[in-house]
C-alpha cells in the first residue's frame, strides 16, 4: 500500500464515523449541549470545515463551503473562512443546525475534495514543507494526517455526547427525548 492509498483511507475515516452516528442524530440532540460549549452540530460542522480549510490551503482551490454553496445553505452568519478555531462558547453555542443530512452532505463533499486532492499528489509530494513555523517543519503528508485525525477526534467527541444518557444534557426537552431512547446508559435496539 502507498503512503497516498494510506492517507485516502484515513481521508475517508471521518465521513464512515459521521456515517455510523447518523442514525441517532435528531435536530434536539444535534443541538443539545451536554453542559458544554460544544454541541453535536458544532462538533460535525468543525471536523468538515477544518478539513475544507485546511485542505484549500494546501490546494489552493476555494473551500467546499463557498463553491458548493454550503455557506448559504447553513446561513450561520459566520466569515466565509470560519471554521471554529478560537470559538468563544457564545460563538460555538450559535451555531445551530436542525438537518443532520447537511451535515452529513458537507462532509461527504469535503471528504471527496480530499480525495480528489490525494488523487493529484505523488510520493514525492507528500515530503515538501509547507509550515516552517513549527519544529520540525510541517510535510504536506503530516498536514493530511492531522487534518483528517483532528476531524476523527471531535467526530469521536460527537459519538460520545450521542450516548450520553438524559441527564448530561442541559435542555429539558433534550433529555426527555433522549431519555426514551436510553435506558442505563445503553442504546435500546
Amino acid at each position: 500500500m502507498s503512503s497516498i492509498e494510506i492517507l485516502k483511507d484515513i481521508a475517508r475515516r471521518p465521513l464512515e464515523e459521521v456515517h455510523a452516528l447518523r442514525p441517532a442524530l435528531t435536530s434536539e440532540l444535534l443541538n443539545a449541549h451536554p453542559h458544554h460549549h460544544n454541541s453535536i452540530a458544532w462538533l460535525l460542522w468543525h471536523s468538515a470545515r477544518e478539513i475544507d480549510e485546511q485542505l484549500a490551503s494546501l490546494s489552493g482551490q476555494e473551500p467546499v463551503w463557498t463553491v458548493q454553496g454550503f455557506a448559504e445553505r447553513f446561513a450561520l452568519d459566520l466569515g466565509a473562512h470560519d471554521m471554529g478555531f478560537g470559538h468563544t462558547g457564545t460563538h460555538a453555542r450559535r451555531i445551530r443546525v436542525s438537518d443532520p443530512d447537511l451535515l452529513l452532505e458537507h462532509l461527504r463533499a469535503v471528504v471527496e475534495a480530499q480525495l480528489s486532492y490525494l488523487d493529484s499528489l505523488g510520493e514525492a509530494d507528500l515530503e515538501e514543507i509547507i509550515d516552517t513555523q513549527w519544529h520540525p517543519p510541517v510535510t504536506r503528508g503530516a498536514r493530511l494526517i492531522s487534518l483528517s485525525l483532528d476531524a476523527v477526534a471531535h467526530i469521536a467527541q460527537a459519538a460520545y455526547v450521542t450516548g450520553m444518557g438524559p441527564a448530561a444534557f442541559e435542555e429539558p426537552q433534550v433529555a426527555e427525548q433522549h431519555g426514551e431512547e436510553h435506558q442505563g446508559g445503553q442504546r435500546q435496539a
